[in-house]
């Protein structure tokens, strides 16, 4: 809203009220930045065995032998029966010995591979190395129950697709600040419910509603400062800050895990960044932009006119007019709107389903296989997010200055080409590769963003972004089961997720480049894709139009 921005001009863009608003907005945004990888030192899966029961009355040998070996490594899901294993230590048998001899009672000679097995029935042992515990360990979610550790991480991102689509219809209609706060209220209220659930269903549900808020608040966050902040403000904020603080976030959390080992305490301590915001409350104003938006022409004359005295500035007699109103006020599109016309077609079905689906399931596979790599894996997620604040910065230094198609495909190339290549180095290089691929797959989604705002028309590009975010949530909620291919082979995720990155960059080529070009105000302006040219009636309504360039651009989203 071009005409709003003219209206609000005499704040300027870098005032005391506009320092206040960012850094309050990035303190506000922790809360979900902090919750993103409970998903992962929640869920933690520690290296198990079966228990065998301490008045089994069997030898440190006979413990030892009576976890069968599967390709050099023990079994996680069964064990030697143990009324044989108990009645061969009770005969003083060798573990050796019994190899090359018969055993009194026994028909044959008796090899200790050729036992029977049984299932885990007095439960597991977990490896206390990294975890004291987790949920996995408490709810005992291994083996028979396995299927469960990725239905709840599916649970938590299906809570941020609905989050997104409710959060977005809600704050259009009831405003932008309840909204936030209420998405950070869930947060608080569900990771302490959580940490006192005494079964697996109950966990699952209150991680579907921190699924909800998390990404939520996020995005609101995101709105508010698009829409508060004018200028080159607006412009830094959106591409590099707030997902900066979104970083800085995951950085803090992966530290916390690492100081508390049990999953009832983190998950408690995870209330303490949202409870934290509350006074916020009486310090980020509703958006002006919206207020106006709804005609509540004298709430967001008062925000405005506050700001001025914050600012020391002389506020106009009148600031907002009834023609802002109804300028703001053009027709209403839908969800259905995106997928009309060839020419959006095109556009959506390419974003949707391979570029924002792959890079996202890219994105939460490596978050996913870090755990199971070579080393800490507190210090291996804290190092991950680490590097997204170079990917941030990067990716606005190409926004301001090279071709959207260009940065796309070469950093996504490079991310795809390093996560291929983890199949022939070793541990140590592994760790290198995986971080250099999360650094080109996340610069490539800044870009991506950028590149998604401009593509798409004025009249549609709210409802197209929001669709967008939810088809990055479909990509997040497919990488937890895409790392059970490993069982299968163990680099079969890395192959699949660069194969799929791959494919977005050869998608990518098929798309119109936007860099320094009019943003599109209508669906017919949308005509000019590689390979495709108008139709007549598009070709008679498109009109040259230059439009005040915006940047839309969340990694988060």
């Amino acid at each position: 809203m071009q005409d709003y921005e003219e209206s609000v001009s005499f704040l300027g863009n870098w005032g005391p009220f506009q320092r206040k608003i960012f850094f309050v907005l990035l303190i506000a945004c922790i809360p979900s930045g902090y919750s993103t990888l409970a998903v992962i030192f929640l869920l933690a899966s520690p290296t198990h065995q079966c228990s065998i029961p301490a008045n089994s009355n069997l030898s440190q040998e006979w413990i030892q032998a009576s976890i069968p070996v599967q390709v050099r490594t023990e079994s996680t899901c069964s064990r030697y029966e143990l009324n044989l294993v108990k009645n061969l230590s009770a005969m003083g048998a060798s573990t050796n010995w019994i190899q090359n001899h018969s055993l009194p009672g026994l028909n044959s000679e008796v090899l200790v591979p050729t036992l029977n097995q049984e299932e885990c029935e007095d439960g597991w042992t977990y490896s206390t190395e990294f975890y004291q515990s987790t949920v996995v360990t408490e709810f005992d979610l291994v083996c028979r129950e396995q299927w469960k550790q990725p239905l709840t991480s599916l649970l938590f991102f299906l809570g941020g697709t609905c989050g997104c689509f409710i959060s977005g219809q809600i704050s259009d209609r009831f405003g932008r600040k309840p909204v936030l706060f209420g998405c950070i209220g869930m947060l608080s209220i569900f990771t302490v419910a959580a940490a006192f659930a005494q079964s697996w269903p109950v966990f699952a549900f209150c991680f579907f509603m921190l699924g909800v808020g998390q990404i939520s608040g996020y995005v609101i966050v995101f709105v508010l400062g698009s829409e508060i902040f004018v200028g080159s403000t607006r412009i830094i904020f959106s591409t590099l800050w707030l997902n900066a603080g979104y970083a800085l976030a995951m950085m803090l959390m992966s530290a916390t895990a690492y100081l508390v080992r049990s999953w009832r305490y983190l998950s408690l301590l995870m209330a303490v960044p949202g409870l934290a915001c509350i006074p916020l409350w009486w310090l980020i104003p509703e958006s002006p932009r919206w207020l106006v938006s709804c005609g509540c022409l004298n709430k967001a004359d008062l925000i405005v006119r506050s700001a001025a005295l914050e600012n020391r500035v002389k506020a106009p007699s009148v600031i907002f007019t009834t023609t802002e109103v109804r300028m703001s006020k053009t027709k209403s599109h839908s969800f259905l709107d995106l997928l009309k016309t060839t020419n959006i077609q095109h556009v959506t079905m390419k974003l949707w389903l391979w570029m924002l689906f792959s890079s996202y399931l890219a994105y939460f596979g490596l978050i996913f296989s870090m755990s199971s790599l070579y080393g800490n894996p507190y210090l291996n997620h804290f190092l991950l997010a680490t590097v997204e604040i170079p990917a941030y910065l990067v990716s606005w230094l190409l926004t301001q200055n090279f071709p959207r198609r260009l940065c796309f495909i070469s950093f996504v190339l490079l991310g795809a080409l390093a996560l291929l290549c983890t199949q022939i180095v070793t541990d140590t290089v592994i760790m290198f590769l995986v971080l250099l691929s999360k650094f080109g797959v996340l610069t490539g989604i800044g870009v991506l963003y950028v590149y998604s705002g401009e593509l798409f028309p004025t009249v549609i590009r709210n409802t197209a972004m929001s669709s967008c975010a939810m088809f990055t949530r479909v990509g997040s909620s497919v990488s937890p089961y895409l790392m059970e291919l490993v069982g299968i082979f163990e680099f079969l995720p890395s192959i699949l997720m660069g194969a799929l990155l791959l494919l977005s960059v050869l998608l990518c080529i098929f798309l119109p480049e936007t860099f320094r070009q009019p943003l599109p105000d209508t669906i017919q302006q949308m005509w000019s894709l590689p390979f495709n040219s108008p139709s007549k009636d598009e070709e008679k309504s498109t009109k040259e139009q230059i439009s005040v360039p915006e940047v839309i651009c969340t990694s988060h989203l």
